[in-house]
C-alpha cells in the first residue's frame, strides 16, 4: 500500500477530499455549445478564439496547464508572453472547424507527463516559441489547403527552427487537499537569451453577471515584502485562499468582465475588464488594471530574461486560509518546500510502480505512464444546465416557432460534475461511448472514479426521462453505441477480482437504469420489429456509403450490421448482470431468461436464413449493412469495414454458475432453443460446453468465426501492422460504388484522413487504426479463448502458415497497437510520423502523443492529438498481456474483466 493509495482511501471514506482540486479547467471553453447563443447554433464562429481573451464565459473556464476546485469556482494557470507576441499566451489556439482541411484542430505543442488520481503530484509541459506565435499564419495556410494536402502544423511554420523556443514545466503538489504547491521551470532551449514574461494567474469564474444576484468575490493584495506577496481570494462559498508568490513579482489586478468596448462598441460596466492584465503587459494600455489591487482576477508578473540553456524558475503556493491568518512568505517557501515536492514526486513513482508492470522496459513504462497521465490530466468540471440555456436563447419547449438550433428535448439535463473528457481542447464535452472506453484505462489507477463516470450518466439528471442515453453536446439526442452495460459489468467484474467482492448496490441500480436504455433502444431502433437495429451515426463517423443520419437518397432505410452487433452485446451484458445479480437474488432469474432469448432473436436476426436477405453474406462470409429499399427490395452494401467486424465482437462467456444454482432456468432455455429450431441453426450453440464447462454466447459459430478471422486477420484487408485497420485495404483497389439518383457514391480504402465531409472535422474511419474498437475486438478473442481454448487456432496473419491460439492472436493485435507509440529498432516512434524534431530530437522524442486515430499503413497519429481519452486504453491491453497468461485466464476465466493478476507474467 501506497501513500496514494491512503489518500485514494481517505477520498473513498470522505476522510479527507484529496480531490477537491485538480486539472478540472477545460482547455478550450470558446467555441462550446454551451457559450453559443446565435439564432443558427454556429458555435465556433459565435464565440471565437479573438473573443475569448475579453469576453466572460458563460459555462465554464479555460485556460493553460490549469487547476481549479471540482465547482470551478476559484481558477488558477499558466499565463505567458515572449515579448513578440501581439497577445498574451493565456489559453491552447487552434482551427475552428472552417478554418482548415482537417476542421477544428488544435495548434499547439504540450504534454501531460505525470499525475496521480488524487493530483497529489502533476506535471506538464508546454512548449513556447520565442518569436510571435504565427496565429494568421496557421488560419491562411490551412484555408488555402484542400483535402488531399497535408495539414499545415505549428511546426511547419519555423518557429521552433534553430530551437527557439522555452520548454515550460508546471508541477503541482499538494502538502494537503487545500495546500497546493506551484512550481514553474522555464528552460530556454534557443542558441541566445530570450525575454520570457511568465504570469501565473488565479480568478474566479464569473457568475455574477447571469442574472443570479450573486455576490462578487473578491482578489485582493493581502501581503507584500522583500520574501514576496501574497493574493487573497475570498469567496463566500469556497471559503478565503491565499496564493503566495515568491520573489520580486508585481501584482496585476482586474475584473473577469467583458469587454464590451473592444468587441461591440459599447461602454464597459467597469473600467477594468477580463483582457485588462493582456492590455497592461502587451501594449503597456495606462489604467487597464487596477492601482488599488483588488479585482475578481490577478497574475503575479515575472519578466525574465533567460539566458541560452539556462532555466528560470517561480515558485507558488495556494492554499485554504483567511488573510488574517497568512504565514509568513518566507516560511511559505522554506526547506519544507522543496521536500514536499520531492516527496509527492516520489510517493508518484511508488505508486505507478504498482500499477505498470515491471516485466516491461522503459520504453514501455514511459508510454504507459504518460497515457495514465493524460486519463487523469483530461478530467473537467462540465457545467450545462440545458434547461437555462434553452431558455436563456429564447427557446420554449412549448412554443414549436421558438426552437433552439439543437437540445430543445433535453430540458431535464443538468450537469455540473467532474467528467472524463474525450480530449480537453478538441472534444471539452463529454460523449457518452467514449466515456464507456474510458473507464477501461481509468480503473488502472482509480476504480473509484470509473465508477463514478458510469453511475454519472445513468442519473436521472443526465439519463432521458425515454432512456436514452446523452450523445454529446453538439446532439444529446444522437446515438451512440450502447457500451454502457458492458463498461458496467467490466468494472463489477474488476472490482469483485481485486477485492473479493463487487459492488453489488451499485450494480443493479446500474441495471436498472440500464434496463431503460435497452428499452429505449428496442422501442425506437428496431423499425419493423424484426430484431434487426438501425441506430444511424453510431459513432463510425464516414465509414459507410450514406451519410445514416440523415434520409437516404434511395428511400427506405438501412439494417445496421453495426446497429444490431452492438445490441446483441448489449442483451449479453444484461444477461451478465442479472446472472450476477440472480446469485444474490431469485428475482432476476426471470431477467436472465429475458436477455438470452432476446439474444438469441438478434443472433439469428442477423443472419436470416430463409427469411430473406440477411447481413451475413455466405460467399464472401462477412456482414455487411442491408439497404431495404421502398418497393420492399433488399441488397447488401458490400463495404468491408469495421460495421462488418463488429458482430464479431457481440461474444460473451460464461462460467455456468447460475445454471448450477437454477438447473429449472436453463430447462426453460432449453425448450425455448428446442421449439424454435431455427433461431439457432446457423449460430453458435448457447448450450454447448467449452474450457471449464463455460458456455458462449455469440452470434458467430466455429466456421463463421473461421471466415471473419481469415479477412481480419489478412494484411490485404484488416489487419495492419499497427492494429485492426476500420476499412479494408481491399477497397484501395476495388472501391465500392453505388448509383442512386444519378449520383454514385463511393468507398475507398483511406489510410489516413477522408476526402469527404460527410461529418466534417476530424471525422475519418475510412481506413485508419481506432482504439476503442480494437480494444473490443481484443476483448471479443480472448472471450472466444476462455471457450475454445488452447486447440482453436486459426492463421495469423492469413496466407503466412503461422497458426496461432485466439490468445496470442490477441496479444498480437496489442503488440501491433503498442508498436505505435514504441521506439523501434531504428530507434523511431510510428506516431511521430515523419516529424523529425519528434523522432530525433532529445527533447521531443520521448514525449508521447495518444492521437484520435492512426494512420492505416504506417501508424502515423491523426486527428485529434491529445485523445488519450480512448486512445489511452492501450495502457489496458498492454497490462493485460504483462500480466496474465493464458493458462491462468483459462483456469480463472476473467476475461470479460480485462482483470490482471497480483504478479507479472512470468517470462
Amino acid at each position: 500500500m501506497t501513500a496514494e493509495h491512503d489518500r485514494l482511501d481517505q477520498a473513498r471514506r470522505r476522510d479527507a477530499p484529496w480531490k477537491a482540486w485538480g486539472p478540472y479547467l477545460s482547455e478550450r471553453q470558446w467555441g462550446t455549445v454551451r457559450e453559443d447563443y446565435s439564432d443558427s447554433g454556429d458555435a465556433w464562429n459565435y464565440f471565437n478564439h479573438d473573443q475569448a481573451r475579453s469576453r466572460a464565459y458563460r459555462w465554464g473556464e479555460d485556460g493553460l496547464a490549469g487547476i481549479s476546485d471540482e465547482q470551478q469556482i476559484l481558477c488558477f494557470a499558466l499565463s505567458l508572453w515572449n515579448g513578440n507576441d501581439p497577445i498574451l499566451k493565456e489559453r491552447l489556439f487552434g482551427l475552428t472547424n472552417s478554418e482548415g482541411n482537417r476542421g477544428e484542430d488544435v495548434k499547439e505543442y504540450y504534454f501531460y507527463l505525470d499525475s496521480t488520481p488524487t493530483h497529489s503530484y502533476m506535471k506538464y509541459l508546454y512548449k513556447y516559441p520565442q518569436s510571435a506565435y504565427p496565429y494568421a499564419d496557421l488560419v491562411a495556410t490551412n484555408s488555402q489547403r484542400g483535402r488531399q494536402d497535408f495539414e499545415y502544423e505549428l511546426m511547419d511554420t519555423g518557429v521552433f527552427d534553430d530551437d527557439r523556443y522555452f520548454d515550460v514545466f508546471v508541477e503541482y503538489a499538494k502538502a494537503s487537499p487545500d495546500d497546493i504547491l506551484i512550481r514553474i521551470t522555464a528552460l530556454n532551449r534557443g542558441p541566445l537569451p530570450a525575454a520570457l514574461h511568465v504570469l501565473p494567474t488565479l480568478w474566479f469564474r464569473n457568475v455574477w453577471s447571469w442574472g443570479d444576484e450573486a455576490l462578487r468575490p473578491s482578489v485582493t493584495q493581502a501581503a507584500a515584502d522583500d520574501a514576496g506577496c501574497i493574493v487573497a481570494a475570498v469567496h463566500r462559498e469556497l471559503g478565503a485562499w491565499s496564493l503566495y508568490c515568491e520573489g520580486a513579482a508585481a501584482l496585476l489586478f482586474t475584473e473577469n468582465d467583458t469587454n464590451t468596448e473592444r468587441l461591440a462598441g459599447v461602454p464597459n460596466r467597469t473600467p477594468f475588464v477580463k483582457d485588462g492584465i493582456d492590455s497592461a503587459v502587451v501594449h503597456h494600455a495606462e489604467g487597464a488594471v487596477n492601482p488599488e489591487k483588488r479585482g475578481t482576477k490577478a497574475a503575479a508578473h515575472y519578466p525574465f530574461e533567460v539566458n541560452a540553456g539556462e532555466s528560470r524558475t517561480v515558485r507558488l503556493r495556494l492554499r485554504r486560509e483567511a488573510p488574517e491568518q497568512a504565514a509568513s512568505i518566507k516560511a511559505a517557501f522554506g526547506d519544507a518546500y522543496d521536500d514536499i515536492l520531492n516527496t509527492r514526486r516520489k510517493e508518484a513513482d511508488d505508486f505507478y510502480a504498482t500499477v505498470i508492470p515491471a516485466s516491461l522496459d522503459d520504453d514501455a513504462r514511459n508510454v504507459m505512464r504518460q497515457a495514465l497521465a493524460g486519463m487523469m490530466w483530461s478530467k473537467q468540471f462540465y457545467y450545462y444546465d440545458v434547461d437555462r440555456w434553452l431558455t436563456e436563447r429564447g427557446a420554449d419547449p412549448f412554443n414549436p416557432q421558438r426552437r433552439s438550433p439543437r437540445n430543445d428535448h433535453w430540458h431535464h439535463m443538468f450537469n455540473a460534475d467532474i467528467v472524463s473528457m474525450p480530449d480537453k481542447w478538441e472534444y471539452p464535452w463529454y460523449a457518452a461511448w467514449d466515456l464507456a472506453f474510458h473507464v477501461l484505462a481509468l480503473t488502472l489507477v482509480d476504480p473509484d472514479f470509473g465508477k463514478q463516470q458510469l453511475d454519472l450518466m445513468l442519473r436521472e439528471r443526465y439519463l432521458h426521462p425515454n432512456g436514452q442515453l446523452p450523445a454529446y453536446e453538439w446532439n444529446f439526442g444522437d446515438v451512440n453505441p450502447p457500451v454502457h452495460a458492458w463498461a458496467t459489468i467490466f468494472t463489477f467484474r474488476l472490482e469483485q477480482f481485486r477485492q473479493g467482492q463487487g459492488d453489488l448496490v451499485w450494480l443493479e441500480r446500474a441495471f436498472h437504469k440500464l434496463l431503460l436504455n435497452f428499452t429505449w433502444w428496442v422501442n425506437r431502433k428496431d423499425r419493423e420489429g424484426n430484431n434487426v437495429f438501425e441506430g444511424g451515426f453510431l459513432g463510425l463517423d464516414n465509414i459507410g456509403v450514406f451519410d445514416r443520419s440523415a434520409p437516404l437518397p434511395t428511400g427506405g432505410y438501412l439494417e445496421q450490421a453495426d446497429g444490431t452487433a452492438w445490441m446483441a452485446l448489449f442483451c449479453e451484458n444484461m444477461l451478465e448482470i442479472s446472472a450476477q445479480l440472480a446469485l444474490h437474488n431469485p428475482a432476476y432469474v426471470d431477467m436472465c431468461v429475458k436477455f438470452v432469448s432476446h439474444f438469441l432473436w438478434i443472433a439469428s436476426s442477423m443472419l436470416r436464413a430463409g427469411q430473406g436477405t440477411g447481413m451475413w453474406d455466405e460467399e464472401d462470409g462477412f456482414f455487411y449493412d442491408v439497404l431495404r429499399l421502398p418497393d420492399g427490395r433488399a441488397e447488401r452494401l458490400k463495404v468491408r469495414s469495421m460495421v462488418g467486424l463488429l458482430p464479431l465482437c457481440a461474444v460473451t462467456s460464461f462460467d455456468g454458475a447460475l445454471v448450477e444454482r437454477e438447473p429449472e432456468a436453463f430447462e426453460n432455455l432449453k425448450r425455448f432453443i428446442e421449439a424454435r429450431p431455427e433461431i439457432v441453426a446457423s449460430i453458435h450453440d448457447l448450450t454447448a460446453k467449452g474450457v471449464g464447462g463455460r458456455r458462449l454466447a455469440a452470434v458467430l459459430n466455429e466456421d463463421k468465426l473461421r471466415r471473419v478471422l481469415a479477412k481480419m486477420l489478412d494484411e490485404n484487408e484488416f489487419l495492419s501492422p499497427y492494429g485492426i485497420r476500420s476499412l479494408s485495404r481491399h477497397h484501395a483497389d476495388h472501391p465500392y460504388t453505388y448509383r442512386a439518383g444519378g449520383q454514385e457514391y463511393r468507398v475507398s480504402y483511406l489510410p489516413a484522413e477522408s476526402d469527404t465531409g460527410m461529418f466534417g472535422g476530424n471525422s475519418n474511419w475510412r481506413g485508419p487504426v481506432w482504439m476503442p474498437v480494437n480494444g473490443l475486438i481484443i476483448r471479443a478473442l480472448l472471450q472466444y479463448f476462455s471457450f475454445y481454448g488452447n486447440d482453436f487456432k486459426v492463421e495469423c496473419p492469413t496466407h503466412s502458415g503461422h497458426f496461432m491460439t485466439l490468445y496470442e492472436v490477441a496479444e498480437e493485435i496489442t503488440n501491433r497497437l503498442a508498436r505505435i507509440f514504441l521506439r523501434g529498432a531504428d530507434g523511431r516512434r510510428p506516431v511521430h510520423g515523419g516529424n523529425r524534431k519528434f523522432q530525433e530530437d532529445p527533447h521531443w522524442r520521448d514525449y508521447i502523443l495518444f492521437y484520435e486515430y492512426f494512420h492505416g499503413d504506417n501508424g502515423a497519429g491523426l486527428g485529434a492529438s491529445h485523445q488519450t481519452g480512448w486512445t489511452g486504453i492501450v495502457s489496458r491491453a498492454m497490462h493485460l498481456f504483462a500480466t496474465t497468461t493464458p493458462e491462468q485466464l483459462l483456469e480463472m476465466g476473467r476475461v470479460a474483466a480485462f482483470a490482471e493478476t497480483s504478479a507479472a507474467k512470468p517470462d
